[in-house]
């Protein structure tokens, strides 16, 4: 195992991947590294300053110490955003991708199977798994949200740099199974009382619950009744086949069976 060196930690992982099919996820994976590039380069950081793990549906960077931080979150702030909006107008729902992403700092030391160790890099993953950027995703009408660990947010955040404001960094608390993370989450905090562990209401059903469903249309007419008889006639909303009727159980209807409606000697 090398010895252990400090680096700016970047995770990026992409909500309900695994609703997907093959083809729909084999796309993601490349729109999620083309972000990715993107908004590295923009932040000037080339491929000589990092190192990337393939997760599946998450992307981990590990970025040289001597990188600027700063110009970092100012492109996950401003350059991601943009590319996600420009790609999503153009694509089907089922080909959307909407992100999670930490930035955090520490030490990471590689084995000898090219594996990445070290508690830094645990505590980064869990803030990337937490319920709560979950939940600050989900309620969200944007398509990411930016989560940053404590020593980011004093070491940089806080000094208010342009481009990263200060105030738009929110001081939460992340529950582990090794205790408690304080965390910096950029932008509104998730509405007070959700149970971040628990699938919501208003959520697509079979989903990972990171998305909501779509909300149910405003003025779309009731529906007609489900079974009427009326006077002989058989009513099921809408329309009606006149004639005796033959159920595939053997069972009969004697008279009109009406959808919708009345026959004609019924209509006063």
């Amino acid at each position: 195992m090398t010895h252990p060196v400090s680096r700016t930690i970047l995770l990026l992982d992409i909500e309900r991947f695994s609703d997907r099919d093959d083809v729909e996820q084999a796309y993601l994976r490349r729109m999620l590294y083309d972000v990715t590039d993107r908004a590295l380069e923009a932040a000037g950081i080339d491929e000589t300053l990092r190192t990337r793990a393939d997760r599946g549906d998450s992307v981990m960077e590990l970025i040289d110490a001597n990188a600027p931080v700063t110009a970092l979150l100012r492109a996950l702030l401003t350059e991601v955003p943009v590319q996600l909006r420009a790609m999503n107008r153009m694509a089907s729902r089922s080909a959307q991708m909407r992100l999670r992403g930490v930035v955090a700092g520490g030490y990471v030391a590689v084995d000898g199977l090219d594996g990445w160790v070290g508690s830094d890099l645990n505590h980064a993953c869990r803030l990337l798994d937490a319920a709560l950027l979950r939940a600050a995703l989900r309620e969200r009408p944007d398509d990411f949200a930016l989560c940053v660990s404590d020593s980011v947010y004093q070491g940089v955040v806080r000094h208010d740099h342009p481009g990263v404001p200060a105030a738009d960094f929110h001081q939460v608390t992340v529950g582990t199974k090794n205790g408690p993370l304080t965390a910096w989450l950029h932008g509104p905090v998730p509405s007070a009382g959700e149970n971040h562990g628990e699938r919501g209401t208003g959520e697509a059903p079979g989903g990972s619950g990171d998305r909501p469903a779509p909300a149910a249309r405003r003025g779309a007419p009731a529906p007609g009744p489900v079974l009427d008889v009326n006077g002989g006639s058989v009513s099921f909303g809408g329309g009606y086949v006149a004639g005796d009727q033959h159920g595939v159980s053997g069972g009969r209807v004697t008279g009109d069976v009406v959808m919708g409606g009345k026959t004609d000697g019924d209509r006063s």
